[in-house]
């Protein structure tokens, strides 16, 4: 799944996401299985908001593709939980190898120099893994 718009001027998840979104996804991350119901209580006791805002929102990741909707019961018994179709860490290696891949694709050389630029303040351990990548690429 690829996400539409990347707010850059944002930080984290918050790039890819709107903020009830990250909430919600977060949730959804921890609990892996809730009802509309039950991921509003959670939010519903950090800061106020109503049921309405937070069912829209669930509903959108699950038309974007985000949220798995499964409905079980009939009648009064009826029960929709939504969980995510990935986990946090699949998300995130997904979004960014594809911010990545679009940047090198668009921009090529001018971006491998700001990622090498960059790393002047990286952790040794991240260069070190960085450098065994580069020798692998270079060895095949």
């Amino acid at each position: 799944m690829k996400i539409k718009k990347l707010n850059l001027h944002e930080e984290g998840l918050s790039r890819f996401f709107g903020s009830l979104e990250v909430k919600v996804m977060n949730i959804m991350w921890e609990k892996e299985k809730l009802t509309i119901k039950q991921a509003h209580e959670i939010i519903n006791n950090e800061n106020p908001i109503s049921i309405n805002a937070v069912m829209t929102v669930i509903i959108r990741l699950a038309e974007k593709g985000h949220l798995y909707k499964e409905t079980s019961g009939g009648g009064r018994n009826r029960l929709t939980f939504f969980y995510p179709v990935q986990s946090k860490d699949q998300f995130i290696m997904e979004q960014t190898k594809v911010v990545t891949n679009g940047l090198i694709e668009d921009f090529g050389s001018v971006i491998v120099n700001h990622f090498i630029d960059s790393l002047d303040g990286a952790d040794p351990e991240l260069i070190q893994t960085l450098q065994n990548r580069i020798n692998e690429i270079k060895s095949k």
